[in-house]
């Protein structure tokens, strides 16, 4: 979550550089720089309004026809269409009248129909259940596929499938590669993936 900050200038380094093709990250506008991004968060927020409000936050850019296409993409198309008035469904203040993983497939098409270059997750399947896990995860594979996404996750199944994984240990890089030379490595990666999947796992 730190190294997020950092790259969305939430916070600037006191010591080092924060580098974007061989670019000092401070020297690029900040807001051109912001708007390459859409973040989806642990904590999904959401405000009294429309679906359809919620998804494209009011923005001309972004089509009726947009927003559908993002919640199909996001398997949040099914979910929406339970409600009778469909994607003009009141949200109340903060989502209370949505379970924690509707909400979440909610910022994950508001986070896609805004067209960003890169997709930022940041512990964004923590707190919903196994079912919309399910969801997401079938989503997410359809999402990475589509623009470079950076994840931050404990859930090893959120990153397993990821080009490159990159292991942080108290504040350290202390491995990187794939889900199967991770394994193959036995250290930390594959401790963890043990500990939550699979205890008999020979990584040898």
């Amino acid at each position: 979550s730190t190294v997020l900050n950092l790259l969305l200038r939430l916070r600037d380094p006191t010591r080092g550089r924060v580098l974007v093709n061989g670019v000092d990250a401070r020297d690029i506008d900040i807001d051109r720089w912001r708007g390459l991004y859409s973040v989806v968060l642990q904590d999904a927020f959401l405000f009294r309004g429309t679906i359809s409000e919620n998804i494209g936050l009011g923005d001309p850019d972004v089509s009726t026809s947009d927003i559908e296409d993002a919640a199909r993409t996001v398997r949040a198309h099914e979910l929406i269409s339970r409600y009778e008035l469909g994607y003009e469904h009141l949200i109340r203040e903060r989502g209370s009248n949505l379970s924690a993983g509707e909400r979440q497939l909610v910022s994950f098409a508001r986070a896609l129909a805004h067209d960003p270059r890169i997709l930022l997750l940041d512990e964004a399947t923590a707190n919903v259940d196994t079912e919309t896990e399910a969801l997401i995860q079938d989503a997410l594979e359809t999402l990475i596929s589509r623009q470079t996404s950076l994840i931050v996750a404990h859930r090893l199944s959120t990153i397993r499938e990821a080009d490159r994984i990159l292991v942080m240990h108290r504040g350290e890089l202390v491995e990187q590669g794939s889900h199967d030379e991770l394994i193959a490595h036995d250290g930390h990666y594959a401790t963890l993936y043990r500990l939550q999947y699979d205890p008999t796992l020979d990584a040898h």
